[in-house]
């Protein structure tokens, strides 16, 4: 396969899909793809977080490699990403849609054709993690929900729209090309449009028991992240509604693309991925938006589709986001660095059996939190792991909702002590968090203090780009 396709969407949960099995989300064209090819049951983010991972995405390294925490820190171009070296190697390397970089700077594509960014100077709020301030931003949330028009479904139709016309360019059969199309639904704000909202009866959406862990960092997040009390049972069921909406209306443009790539007579000679940036919690746990390291936030959905990769298989095999630009590279003939933690996502779809024991990692150091949270899940296990503070240890195949914390369970004490094992192959969880805080308050003094942070343009969701 000469050419690649990464297809991203943004706060999509890994369950939300018809092909995972869903009773209610309808995505006819994500279903079609992974028929197509090869479904991965079990991918996580790097961070659940949009800056920090989409850095990492771009980079191949976990958070604590490249140092590109949070969200006032986007990624500068200043570390080698798999577009620089495809590029190099003469590849095109176009973007369409929403990158989450720093602007004006060389990021590697070729061309970047309505690109979103960080606004301003980020989400400085979030570098303060010491005491943790008000977040005036989190009322927002429950506001926006329903059936209407929506800036990031807008958005989300230019993007498409652009991206068919680059596909059906000429150029596209002269030379190979990586194009990285990036939508933003279905992020909140929660408004679909109503041909999606009416698919789905707000009165029939099942809104989450009210349950919530009460870990000490659990409970400073949702403290600032209190979305939660905005919401009685008719709006969360509206929110929930909304959401399924977005998520068939992004489906729908995703159908587009690939009806684009067909037209164009490119499907043959392209690697197709798709993936999202991290999940959304949806009332799960008491809890909206992302930010933790609960399955519907750190789980998000892989699918693979090409030449030589094995159709209808759905794969039970560990996987993260940085296997996407390893695979990436492997396509493209590249060899990966050594310190690039992937794995080809094409090897382990034509592998005979399942690899249930790879860990799967992911990380987070952005605003909410008070200490770094880390994940390690591998087998039918996942630990989280909160710096200077008790973890928590989940059984994902008797307690999928993780509800029922093992990790001070005498029993399950060989359990623990493998997941400790685990994440510290990867890395010592307590430097790594004292060294996101060190270079955090590094960062709050170049703001120009505390003050300055708290008092910037607070805001949920990253304004859109003039189309």
């Amino acid at each position: 396969m000469k050419n690649i396709i990464v297809i991203i969407s943004d706060e999509h949960r890994r369950d939300a899909m018809g092909c995972m099995g869903h009773d209610i989300v309808k995505t006819p064209h994500l279903d079609q793809l992974a028929n197509d090819g090869t479904l991965f049951k079990r991918g996580y983010t790097a961070s659940p977080m949009c800056v920090p991972t989409r850095a990492a995405l771009a980079t191949g390294t976990y958070v604590h490699q490249n140092r590109y925490w949070d969200s006032a820190t986007p990624y500068d171009g200043q570390q080698i990403s798999w577009m620089h070296m495809l590029r190099s190697q003469g590849y095109d390397t176009t973007s369409i849609g929403k990158l989450h970089f720093q602007a004006g700077v060389d990021h590697g594509f070729s061309k970047e054709i309505k690109p979103m960014h960080v606004h301003g100077k980020g989400w400085l709020v979030g570098l303060i993690r010491d005491e943790l301030p008000d977040y005036q931003g989190a009322a927002e949330l429950a506001t926006e929900v329903g059936s209407g028009e929506n800036s990031y479904t807008n958005y989300d139709l230019s993007i498409t729209s652009a991206a068919e016309t680059w596909l059906a360019e000429p150029a596209r059969h002269d030379v190979p090309f990586a194009g990285f199309i990036s939508l933003v639904s279905p992020h909140y704000p929660l408004i679909a449009p109503d041909e999606y909202y009416r698919l789905y009866d707000p009165d029939q959406m099942p809104v989450p028991e009210p349950f919530t862990h009460d870990h000490a960092e659990v409970q400073n997040m949702a403290g600032f992240f209190n979305y939660h009390d905005h919401f009685d049972a008719k709006r969360a069921q509206q929110a929930i509604a909304s959401y399924y909406g977005l998520t068939s209306f992004m489906d729908a443009c995703v159908g587009r693309i690939l009806a684009a790539i067909d037209a164009a007579g490119l499907r043959d000679d392209t690697l197709i991925i798709y993936t999202s940036d991290h999940g959304e919690l949806l009332g799960d746990h008491g809890l909206w938006t992302k930010q933790f390291m609960f399955e519907a936030s750190a789980g998000i959905p892989i699918i693979i589709s090409g030449q030589d990769i094995p159709q209808a298989k759905i794969s039970d095999s560990g996987v993260h986001l940085l296997d996407i630009p390893a695979t990436i590279l492997k396509a493209a003939g590249i060899t990966k660095p050594p310190e690039w933690p992937g794995t080809d996502l094409v090897q382990l779809a034509q592998a005979g059996s399942d690899d249930l024991t790879r860990p799967c990692f992911s990380e987070y150091h952005d605003g909410g939190s008070t200490t770094g949270s880390f994940m390690v899940a591998w087998e039918q296990w996942k630990l989280i792991w909160y710096a200077g503070m008790s973890p928590l240890l989940f059984d994902l195949s008797n307690d999928p909702d993780e509800r029922h914390d093992l990790s001070d369970n005498p029993a399950y004490a060989h359990i623990l002590a493998q997941g400790k094992s685990h994440l510290w192959n990867i890395c010592d969880p307590e430097k790594v968090s004292q060294l996101a805080l060190s270079d955090q308050k590094q960062k709050i003094a170049q703001m120009g203090g505390v003050d300055a942070c708290i008092n910037s343009f607070q805001f949920n969701a990253t304004p859109i780009p003039e189309l």
